[in-house]
Parts: C-alpha cells; sequence; structure tokens
C-alpha cells in the first residue's frame, strides 16, 4: 500500500496495538497540555492573574473556530481508516484534499467576522470590566493564526487516521516546545505582555503547518494529493460534515460551557472565581491526557478493522480501550486529590484563588474515571460513520445534563453548585453512554 503497511491495524493483538497507537497520543496530548499549563504559570506570574482570566474569556472563540478544522479531521478520518480497510486509496485521498479545501474556506470566513465583530464577542464570553483591554489584545493576535491551527488539527487527525500516531505526535510537541521558548523571550524577556503571549502562540501554529506540510510533502504519507483531489465530491463533503459535526458540536457545548460558566462566576463569586475556572480548565486537559490518548488511539483502529468487516476486533477494542482509561484516570483523579492544595499556589498568588480552587478542583474531578466510557462510546459510532448515535451521546453531557444542573444547583449552594454541576453531569451521561454502547454491540458486534 505504497510504501505504509496498514496490515498491523488487522492482525496485532489489540492490547499491543492499542499501546501503540495510544502513547503517542497521550503524550502529544500531554505536551501539549503541559505547554498550556505552563503557559498558565508564565501568564500568571509574570503579567498577573488577571491575565489568566482574560486568555480564558478568549480561548472558546479561537478554539472554536479551529475545532472545525479537527471536526473535519476527524469526520474524514473516519472515512479514510475505513477506507483504508477497504483497500480504497483512491477515495481517502479525495477525502483529504476535501477536507483541506473546506477547513481552509469555513474558518478564514469565520476569523474576518471574529475580527469584526471583536468588541461584542469578548463580553459575551466573560471579557468584562478590567478584563477587556487585556483578552482583546490577546485575542486579535491569535485570531490572525487560527486558520492555521485549524489546518493543523485537521491534518493531525488524518495522520493518525492512516496509522501513523510517531508523526501526529511530533506535529502536537514542536509547537509546544517553540511557545514556551517564545513565551520566555516574548514575556520575560522583550516584556511585551499580553502581546507577548498572543504571538508566541500564534507563532508556535506555524511551527506546527511546516512540520505537517513537511509530512506530506517529503512522501512519509501514503496519501498522495492530485489537484482534482480539491474539489468538492458532494457525497464526501457531506460525510464529513455528518461524521464531523459531531466533534464540532462538542467543541461548541464546550465553548457555551465556558461562556455560562464564566458569567455565572462573575455574577455569583467575581473575578477569582473566574480565575479559579480558568485554573481547572487548564487541569482538565492536563488530566485528561491518558483519556484523549487512548481515544485517538482507539479510533483509527476501530475503524479499520469495522471497514475490514473484523466485527470480534472491534468488540475487543472498544472493551480494552475502556478500561485502560478508566484505570489511568483513576491514577490521575488520586493524584489531583493529593494535590489539590498546592495546585493553585503554582498558577496564582491571590490569595482568594489559592482558597477556593482546591474545593472546586476535587468536585470537579470527582468523575473523572468514568469519563472514558462516553469519550469511547461516542468515538465508536463516530469511527463505524454513525452520526446520529454519536451526536446523541456528545449532546448527553453539556446540553441535556450540565447546562440544567448548572443554573438549578448554585441556587441552593451558589459557587459549590456550579462545581457540582461537572460530575452530576459526568455520571448521567455515562449511564445514558453505556445503555447506548451496548445495545450496538449486541446488535452489530456479536
Amino acid at each position: 500500500m505504497r510504501g505504509v503497511n496498514k496490515e498491523p491495524l488487522g492482525s496485532l493483538p489489540i492490547s499491543k496495538l492499542l499501546i501503540q497507537q495510544s502513547i503517542p497520543a497521550s503524550i502529544g496530548i500531554l505536551v501539549m497540555s503541559l505547554n498550556i499549563l505552563i503557559d498558565t504559570v508564565f501568564v500568571g506570574q509574570w503579567i498577573g492573574s488577571e491575565a489568566i482570566a482574560a486568555i480564558n474569556v478568549v480561548l472558546p472563540v479561537s478554539f472554536f473556530i479551529a475545532a472545525l478544522g479537527m471536526s473535519i479531521g476527524v469526520g474524514g478520518g473516519s472515512i479514510i481508516s475505513r477506507s483504508l480497510g477497504e483497500k480504497n486509496i483512491l477515495k481517502a485521498e479525495q477525502t483529504f484534499g476535501n477536507q483541506i479545501t473546506l477547513t481552509l474556506i469555513l474558518t478564514v470566513l469565520l476569523v474576518i467576522f471574529g475580527l469584526l465583530y471583536a468588541n461584542q464577542i469578548i463580553p459575551l464570553f466573560g471579557g468584562k470590566g478590567s478584563l477587556f483591554t487585556l483578552a482583546k489584545t490577546y485575542y486579535v493576535i491569535v485570531m490572525y493564526g487560527v486558520p492555521v491551527l485549524a489546518f493543523c488539527m485537521m491534518a493531525n487527525n488524518t495522520i493518525r487516521a492512516e496509522g501513523k500516531p510517531k508523526n501526529a505526535m511530533y506535529a502536537m510537541l514542536l509547537p509546544s516546545i517553540s511557545n514556551l521558548t517564545l513565551d520566555y523571550i516574548f514575556i520575560k524577556i522583550f516584556d511585551w505582555g499580553m502581546m507577548g503571549a498572543a504571538w508566541a502562540t500564534t507563532i508556535s501554529y506555524g511551527v506546527c503547518a511546516l512540520y505537517i506540510l513537511y509530512f506530506f510533502v517529503s512522501k512519509k504519507s501514503i496519501l498522495r494529493l492530485k489537484l482534482n483531489c480539491f474539489n468538492f465530491k458532494l457525497s464526501l463533503v457531506r460525510e464529513i460534515s455528518s461524521l464531523g459535526s459531531v466533534t464540532l458540536i462538542r467543541q461548541a457545548m464546550v465553548s457555551v460551557t465556558v461562556l455560562l460558566v464564566n458569567n455565572m462566576l462573575f455574577v455569583i463569586g467575581g473575578e477569582s472565581a473566574i480565575t479559579v475556572y480558568a485554573i481547572i480548565s487548564r487541569m482538565l486537559m492536563f488530566a485528561s491526557f491518558p483519556i484523549f490518548g487512548i481515544t485517538q488511539g482507539f479510533l483509527p483502529i476501530a475503524g479499520y478493522n469495522y471497514g475490514a468487516k473484523n466485527w470480534k476486533r472491534v468488540h475487543t477494542t472498544i472493551k480494552t480501550s475502556i478500561l485502560y482509561a478508566s484505570t489511568l484516570a483513576t491514577f490521575v483523579l488520586v493524584a489531583i486529590i493529593f494535590f489539590s492544595e498546592s495546585i493553585p499556589q503554582v498558577f496564582s498568588k491571590n490569595i482568594q484563588v489559592t482558597q477556593q480552587a482546591p474545593i472546586a478542583l476535587r468536585y470537579v474531578f470527582m468523575a473523572l474515571p468514568i469519563v472514558g466510557i462516553q469519550l469511547i462510546g461516542s468515538a465508536y459510532f463516530q469511527a463505524i460513520g454513525k452520526a446520529k448515535p454519536a451526536l446523541l451521546l456528545t449532546l448527553s453531557r453539556q446540553a441535556f445534563f450540565f447546562i440544567p444542573l448548572l443554573f438549578s444547583l448554585p441556587l441552593f449552594f451558589g459557587t459549590l453548585g456550579v462545581w457540582l454541576a461537572f460530575p452530576l453531569a459526568d455520571l448521567l451521561a455515562t449511564i445514558v453512554t453505556v445503555y447506548f454502547l451496548n445495545k450496538a454491540i449486541r446488535k452489530e458486534l456479536i
């Protein structure tokens, strides 16, 4: 198959294969998460705790637009994995070409809109009062690089769909390293403040894009793009959009969640409560890296074997992935509880923040061991090309459970009610996922 042996996805023992696919993905996500954490520490120590809150206001907007690329990558990656399982290289190449065209057109249009209405968007996401000026400085610069980030997120999923997890990992490591290096230079040495943090982030996106271009141009990839691959093929665009919409809606709900939580906390607890949530958001990304890594490793294995009609291997992949994810998440939860008092002190010197954050950390992460069931359940339906159940499971946590809990619990428990909404939503969403996943396994794989 043109320089790449895809057979291991269909023949190696699932445990070994899952480790091979998941470890590079986990390392990449870990380094990216560490990058965000250290970046937050730099900003908090060198600029101030309000700068942390300002960045947390901006990230949902920029990452939602960039998530278009990720959703197109996940949707197209499902098609590519199944096409490779079916030995249909041409369809895989046409899918990738359509992914690139879709990503660039949609994200550039949204960035233009986002820049034109910056003054209205920033306050909407909690950038009010003294946070507005800091947030806008960061927002404008980072938005310039968002289409590049979207391309990187799309292509990273394509690389992983090919069965090249190490290259996908390198694409995540390089921008993380460059961002931290530039943070030190721009913030600490040049004293550029928020502008320095923003430029460090934006330039790091370019570093990632350069490596990805090298990967495809240097023939390390199985995919060989011709000009006609970039022309829209309606059937592919529909399938990419259908499957990718699951990931996009998931990210949209994350952005909506941040918007609602920031505004709720601003009313109940003020700017210090928003800073606590900003720290928790960073820790959520960091603490979830093994679960996300296993989910990323799961997708190409499940998609390839489903395409090859090897139902037993798909079933084994589901069980093994959930076992690994839940076990690792339990260890992470124990560590967070043990270090809950000291974690906030790394990010901020604000006494209000360091007093509130430990309790919030314990409650928000309480259900972490069962989160893997939700992610892998939704990922299974994406991997096999079934968008509707994947979408339902994606919406269940944020839309069906978290938002109602967010509006009701604070009426009785105040700020504590906000933190309680997180584990309760996870528990309810996991129950729904178990029901639908078991039903699908009995019907399709046994």
